[in-house]
């Protein structure tokens, strides 16, 4: 596959399509397969579904953030003009950095949504290479009189508004989902909800930005309570499917049942899909635009919430390094693509305009100035060469009560593209 050029470069200077013009106020999904291993992975068409709702924004519509390892692009057929964009990430492209992709071929679903096109369209994935740049994987032309577009509801439940502070237009709207919650169980998982909420907007800057908010749950039940556990022999019948070891990380509670996640957010408008499970565990995570997980019962759940919340709202990446000098996430002559971590080969684009004149860079741990803004070696994993703000935020530990000023800054601009 070739790189390819994307509209999101033109930056702040793209002129942004009007939505009356181009969509429908509904949502069309396509599902689509990845498959491969450590070298590398195609994707391939599965289906189109219309769904009732569309949840995201009707003004920006072409995504000029750069978040994201992959990035879905909606192009009028007749023109090739694009008209629609969006950044993502997915949790297959996690597991193709995981030791068992080096000997395992491997297959997952993934899907994209998009506002309905009134005319004829196309469909692009492009996947962000090692180099980081974008190669086009997978393109599928939607013709919108299509018979095969299916519009059947698949998985219809009761829904409940735990926050509502305005149009699905101009708010960013979060569905909550249950996983490991029976019948009898609603309740407990409406009053998680509600906890959900409130810790979230406990913490800034989501606390002063709460009215561009709405929150909504789907009272979807399982069979059983609980979730899986594989290395305790604990295996439960729940809607999602989420399991701990996800990736052989006892902590890491996912699921790859990406179709029943669409399916049960598809009952309200969404921006950002949230499960939480049933479960006291510690456990969870969060992938960029993709879904967040976490646990309903724990002493840092208000914490886990709003650091995993930061990896699904805007990719923020995690701040902490484990025993690596290391790792193919984050190679070293290439800039991340997230806002708050960097390798200094383009560090000018990052945070180096909150960083004072006299602070060396690198910047030396110094515990008597916790709040200076600098660059910090140790982040993204690995111990070396991969760098951070400030010595610690809620994105490298649950220690503090804060975001540092690099996330602070990245999350309100988020807000703002979502909302204006």
């Amino acid at each position: 596959m070739i790189a390819c050029a994307l509209p999101l470069l033109l930056g702040a200077q793209t002129v942004q399509p009007q939505f009356n013009d181009w969509f429908e106020l509904k949502t069309l999904r396509m599902d689509f397969i990845h498959a491969g291993d450590r070298a590398g992975e195609e994707l391939f068409f599965d289906e189109l579904i219309e769904e009732p709702f569309w949840g995201g924004s009707v003004v920006n519509l072409i995504d000029t953030t750069l978040y994201g390892n992959y990035y879905v692009t909606l192009r009028d057929l007749a023109t090739g003009t694009p008209i629609y964009s969006r950044g993502f990430c997915t949790l297959f492209r996690e597991w193709r950095d995981s030791e068992e992709a080096t000997r395992v071929r491997k297959a997952a679903t993934g899907s994209v949504i998009v506002p309905y096109p009134k005319k004829d369209a196309l469909i692009e994935i492009s996947l962000r290479n090692r180099r980081g740049e974008f190669e086009k994987k997978l393109e599928h032309a939607v013709r919108v009189e299509d018979y095969f577009i299916k519009k059947e509801r698949r998985r219809v439940y009761p829904t409940r508004e735990i926050l509502s502070s305005g149009s699905p237009a101009r708010s960013v709207d979060i569905v909550l989902l249950p996983d490991g919650y029976t019948a009898e169980e609603m309740e407990k998982f409406l009053a998680d909800s509600r906890e959900f909420t409130r810790g979230l907007f406990s913490f800034s800057p989501y606390r002063e930005h709460q009215q561009a908010f709405n929150v909504r749950a789907v009272l979807a039940p399982s069979e059983e309570s609980g979730t899986d556990n594989p290395a305790a022999g604990v295996w439960k019948s729940t809607l999602l499917s989420a399991s701990f070891y996800t990736l052989n990380s006892e902590r890491y509670l996912m699921t790859y049942d990406h179709k029943t996640l669409r399916d049960l957010a598809a009952n309200v408008p969404y921006d950002l899909i949230y499960v939480i499970v049933n479960t006291s565990k510690y456990g969870g995570g969060a992938i960029y635009n993709h879904y967040g997980i976490s646990v309903s019962g724990n002493l840092l759940s208000a914490k886990v919430y709003v650091h995993e919340f930061g990896h699904l709202f805007l990719g923020l990446g995690d701040e902490y390094a484990e025993d690596a000098t290391y790792n193919d996430m984050y190679p070293p002559d290439v800039e991340p693509w997230e806002a708050n971590i960097t390798t200094l080969v383009d560090f000018a684009r990052k945070w180096q305009d909150l960083v004072e004149k006299d602070t060396p860079v690198p910047t030396p741990l110094d515990p008597a100035r916790p709040e200076r803004i600098g660059v910090y070696e140790g982040a993204g994993y690995v111990n070396k060469g991969i760098y951070r703000p400030r010595q610690d935020c809620l994105m490298r530990t649950l220690k503090g009560d804060d975001f540092c000023p690099v996330c602070t800054r990245a999350i309100v601009k988020q807000i703002h593209f979502c909302t204006e």
